[in-house]
């Protein structure tokens, strides 16, 4: 009973502040928010991020990261692991092997962000911000090349193995 009276009223004085607003003339930008390292995992965990050439997946209990690319006569894949910051960010760790290189542990982070509902994403260092999730969901959303699960834990498997063979 406590929740519904909570919700009901979350959504009154949302009404309220919604009017309140509209009243005051124009309304000012909406500043942005980092969401918390528990919301990025939410993004993250157990999922697998496609790529046109490629994926790369986020395991959710030990943060590991696996990925693999192929192209014409090429294989390459990483282990290592992500993990996420109270700051925004969600950096990935890995070392990269194919025919010939391996190289070695790398960070790449990339910042988040939210505004306006919709959350926003760049490379760090000083990436351009674009949008990563927005809320309702669009059909342009990078997050839709977001999938349940290791759906392409086959795929690396393959390229480790062509990697691995050749070397």
């Amino acid at each position: 009973m406590f929740l519904l009276a909570l919700c009901g009223q979350m959504a009154l004085s949302g009404t309220a502040h919604a009017a309140a607003a509209k009243d005051s003339g124009p309304v000012e930008a909406v500043a942005a928010t980092v969401p918390t390292a528990y919301e990025l995992s939410l993004l993250y965990a157990d999922r697998t991020w496609v790529w046109k050439n490629g994926a790369a997946y986020f395991a959710q209990g030990n943060r590991r990261l696996e990925a693999w690319t192929s192209g014409q006569d090429t294989a390459s894949f990483a282990a290592g692991r992500w993990l996420v910051t109270s700051n925004g960010k969600m950096c990935m760790e890995l070392a990269w092997r194919s025919k010939g290189y391996t190289g070695k542990q790398n960070r790449t982070c990339y910042s988040h962000r939210i505004q306006g509902g919709n959350i926003e994403k760049r490379k760090d260092p000083d990436g351009e911000w674009y949008s990563f999730k927005r809320s309702p969901e669009d059909i342009a959303d990078e997050y839709r090349k977001f999938e349940a699960g290791n759906t392409k834990g086959v795929q690396f498997e393959e390229a480790r193995k062509l990697v691995d063979s050749k070397n």
